[in-house]
């Protein structure tokens, strides 16, 4: 079985209506697992295939997206270090244009799909893994594995806050917490997440409903451990303003910054998603005063070196073994056709999918 989630150091792929792929293990240079072609697609012995594939483009203007689909002839040259993959299925992800732009990874048309899972050779697949499993859990068991593993040092009896457990992300992270015995907090946007997180089993300690606005964050929480905040939190954004400066949309399920900060405990993590956060002398004396620690979970971070290769494939590797074993059960839409990756894709883009959307082969 193979899985992969991002571009960089050997790794690159798209969503494409092909079954072949290839995967390196080469450096930055390599183009690592490509869906079946590309703009430097060769030859695979001496037959010609074309394949379709899902790109997004952006305006001249730079500010809207439109998803299409392209077709590409012939497949890449097999050189060294790369592998034959049959692509199973594949998850669609919301992409931070933002980022890639400021990684310099953007182009005219930049492939939708990264998040595979497929055959390479005759690598083994665990026979509890189905397809759309393995290619939904990838990128948030990374993300997950990211954020309470190695920026937050997560160990048995810490005391966790998820925020919006319900999504992707919150609820693999939900329950890697469970599996490494901690005590989890978590917050739910409406009445149909607050009912999905308190069906699951191991129960969480407490979850905080801000779909109304009311409830307070730093105060649940507090009164939860004790007073003595939680030892690591996972944030799904904050707010950084006032009031008058934020959408009412974003005021009403974030919590503020000073809440965050408020609410953790003395040595504490916080792992925060929010690429642009701003923390004023007073907020960085507070943590000061806390001996906590800010760190960003980034997306691309396993990728920006070939020196952490080694412990990319690590994380890949136990992602699909805790999945195998029931310890990761991700919460998938139902599959889909290629040929509805645009408008699901769309959709993906706007945040407005709650279950993992993965399209099958």
């Amino acid at each position: 079985m193979a899985f992969s989630t991002a571009s960089g150091p050997g790794v690159t792929s798209y969503l494409a209506n092909g079954s072949s792929a290839w995967a390196s293990g080469g450096g930055p240079s390599a183009k690592g697992l490509q869906g079946g072609g590309g703009e430097d697609a060769g030859r695979w012995g001496s037959s010609e295939v074309t394949m379709k594939g899902l790109y997004f483009q952006k305006s001249s203007t730079n500010e809207e997206i439109t998803f299409v689909f392209q077709e590409r002839e012939n497949l890449p040259v097999v050189e060294d270090n790369y592998v034959k993959l049959q692509v199973k299925a594949c998850a669609l992800s919301q992409i931070n244009t933002k980022l890639l732009a400021e990684m310099k990874m953007e182009k005219d048309f930049f492939p939708v799909g990264r998040e595979i899972a497929g055959i390479v050779l005759d690598v083994h697949k665990p026979e509890k893994v189905t397809w759309t499993e393995a290619a939904g859990t990838i990128r948030d068991g990374v993300r997950a594995y990211t954020a309470l593993h190695y920026l937050s040092h997560l160990s048995p009896g810490k005391s966790v806050l998820i925020m919006d457990g319900a999504s992707a992300l919150g609820m693999i992270a939900i329950q890697l917490a469970h599996h490494r015995g901690a005590k989890v907090i978590s917050t739910a946007g409406s009445l149909e997440d607050k009912q999905c997180l308190e069906r699951l089993r191991p129960s969480l300690a407490r979850v905080i409903d801000v779909s109304n606005g009311k409830a307070h964050v730093a105060e649940s929480c507090l009164e939860e451990t004790g007073g003595l905040g939680v030892d690591i939190i996972l944030d799904a954004g904050v707010r950084l303003y006032s009031k008058d400066d934020e959408p009412a949309v974003k005021l009403q399920l974030l919590p503020h910054k000073h809440d965050i900060i408020t609410l953790l405990g003395v040595g504490g993590h916080w792992v925060t998603t929010e690429e642009n956060l701003q923390l004023d002398p007073p907020d960085s004396h507070c943590l000061f005063l806390k001996g906590a620690t800010v760190a960003f979970l980034n997306d691309e971070v396993w990728n920006l070196s070939n020196v952490q290769q080694g412990k990319y494939l690590c994380i890949l590797k136990d992602v699909m073994e805790k999945l195998s074993s029931g310890v990761f059960r991700p919460q998938l839409d139902e599959p889909i056709p290629l040929y509805e990756a645009k408008v699901t894709m769309e959709v993906v883009q706007k945040n407005q999918a709650r279950k993992k959307q993965v399209v099958q082969f």
